[in-house]
C-alpha cells in the first residue's frame, strides 16, 4: 500500500530530475567551493537551555494551507532576533509550499544555522542545500535505506554540515544510532499515516544515547508542551505550525524557549 511518505518521495523524485538536468553536480560542486564553510549547527544546538529550531512554513500534507508568507526573510528575522537558534526552510514545492528561492532568502537574511527541510533522497540535494547556503539537512531514516543513511550521513559532514537525522519508531532509532547520528529529531507525526502520537519522544528518548542531541519535532502547540519535552531530556524543539499560525511570533518563540529552559533537565 502506497503511504503519504511514498506519495511524497515520488514527487520529489520528479521534482528533483528536473532541477539536476537545469543545474549538474559538478555546477553545485563549484558553487560549494566558494562559499565560507557552514555554521557548527550541532555546537550551537548543545548550549545550555532549550533551543528552539524555528520554522518557515507555508503548507502541509495534513493541514494544507498554514499561512501565508510573501517574505520569508522578514519572518526568518523576526524569529532569529527573537532567540530561535535556527531557522528551518521548507524547500518541498508540492506539498509544503517552499522553494530553494526560500532558502535563498533566509540564508541571506539571518546570521544563525539555516536547516533545509526536505525530503532528502539523493546526494545531489545535500550539495543542492550546502550551494544555497544550508548548514543543517535533514535526513528521515524512513524514506532512506540503511546505505543511503550511512552515506549521506557522511557526505554532510563532509560538507561541514550538521545532519538532523529524523525517526518514528524504535527501530529506525536504532538505525539513526547505528549511522552515529548525533542530532536526532524524534517526530511525533508517522509521516506514513499523518497521525501524531504525542508519546513518540518519551517512549523514544531512552533508545538514545548519552550525548546525541534530541530534538522533539510536530505537534507543539505552546508553552507546556515546550516544558514537557525538555523535562524529558530533549535539547531542542522544531516548531512551524504554531509560530506561523500565531498572531505574535516573536512572543511565541520567546515563550517556547523560556518554558523549556525553565523546565530541562538534560539527560547524561
Amino acid at each position: 500500500m502506497t503511504t503519504v511518505l511514498d506519495a511524497i518521495v515520488a514527487g520529489v523524485r520528479e521534482d528533483l530530475a528536473t532541477r539536476a538536468e537545469q543545474v549538474t553536480l559538478p555546477d553545485l560542486e563549484r558553487r560549494v567551493s566558494e562559499l565560507p564553510s557552514a555554521i557548527d549547527a550541532e555546537e550551537r544546538l548543545r548550549r545550555d537551555g532549550l533551543s528552539l529550531i524555528a520554522e518557515v512554513k507555508r503548507a502541509s500534507p495534513s493541514k494544507g494551507a498554514l499561512a501565508d508568507i510573501p517574505d520569508p526573510a522578514s519572518l526568518a528575522r523576526t524569529y532569529a532576533e527573537a532567540g530561535a537558534t535556527a531557522i528551518s526552510v521548507l524547500t518541498e514545492q508540492r506539498r509544503f509550499g517552499g522553494s530553494l528561492d526560500d532558502l535563498d532568502a533566509v540564508r541571506a537574511a539571518v546570521s544563525v544555522p539555516v536547516l533545509r527541510k526536505d525530503f532528502m533522497v539523493t546526494d545531489y540535494q545535500l550539495w543542492e542545500a550546502r550551494a544555497h547556503g544550508a548548514d543543517i539537512i535533514l535526513l528521515i531514516v524512513a524514506s532512506l535505506t540503511d546505505a543511503e543513511l550511512h552515506r549521506m550521513h557522511a557526505l554532510a559532514h563532509e560538507l561541514g554540515m550538521t545532519a538532523l537525522v529524523e525517526v518514528h519508531d524504535e527501530g529506525e532509532t536504532q538505525r539513526a544510532v547505528d549511522a552515529g547520528a548525533r542530532v536526532i529529531g524524534v517526530n511525533a507525526r508517522n509521516l506514513k499515516t499523518l497521525e501524531i502520537h504525542p508519546d513518540t519522544f518519551s517512549r523514544l528518548v531512552p533508545l538514545i544515547p548519552p550525548g546525541v542531541v534530541t530534538v522533539a519535532e510536530s505537534g507543539i502547540r505552546g508553552a507546556e508542551d515546550a516544558a514537557m519535552y525538555a523535562a524529558q531530556g530533549a535539547d531542542a524543539l522544531l516548531v512551524g505550525e504554531t509560530l506561523v499560525r500565531g498572531a505574535d511570533r516573536t512572543a511565541t518563540v520567546r515563550e517556547l524557549i523560556a518554558a523549556g529552559s525553565t523546565s530541562t533537565v538534560g539527560r547524561a
